[in-house]
């Protein structure tokens, strides 16, 4: 499990639009990189997240951060999660699960007894060499870019 202080995965993947995203090509930047990871496009909490980073992005900004967020779903149904909600950031299309299990965000979950494999909803702030400076786990849908802002202050 990755913890504060570790250095962040390096990964290669694919946007909504199939560019591809490094991020060390996101660390050259000189600002912390909000690696989000949610579970699926398009639902309810997932909706409330996506669209409280989306309120706050400039503010995100302006504080030196660059949002992206990760799911294990596919490009086309990025691109309508973005077009729906008018998302200002990108979303990778982690349908290989190079990202989530790299990160240790693959997790079995148990819904009404139910018991399946599905994405833990995950933050990771990256400082710009590479570290993880902050974790935060099941985030607050409703307040999640609070809960960033809150930590850089």
């Amino acid at each position: 499990m990755l913890k504060v202080g570790d250095k962040a995965p390096l990964f290669e993947a694919k946007d909504q639009n199939g560019n591809t995203i490094r991020l060390e090509d996101l660390l050259k930047e000189g600002k912390k990189i909000v690696l989000y990871f949610y579970p699926k496009d398009d639902t309810p909490g997932c909706t409330k997240q996506a669209c409280n980073l989306r309120d706050h992005y400039q503010e995100l900004l302006d504080a030196g951060y660059l949002v992206v967020g990760v799911s294990v779903d596919d490009e086309a149904s990025h691109q309508k999660f973005i077009e729906k909600y008018q998302l200002p950031f990108p979303l990778i299309a982690d349908t290989d699960h190079q990202l989530v299990e790299a990160y240790g965000v693959w997790k079995e979950k148990n819904m009404y007894g139910r018991k399946y494999w599905g994405t833990a909803r995950t933050t990771f702030v990256i400082n710009p060499d590479g570290t993880i400076e902050r974790i935060i786990k099941r985030p607050k849908t409703q307040e999640h870019a609070e809960e960033i802002l809150k930590g850089s202050k």
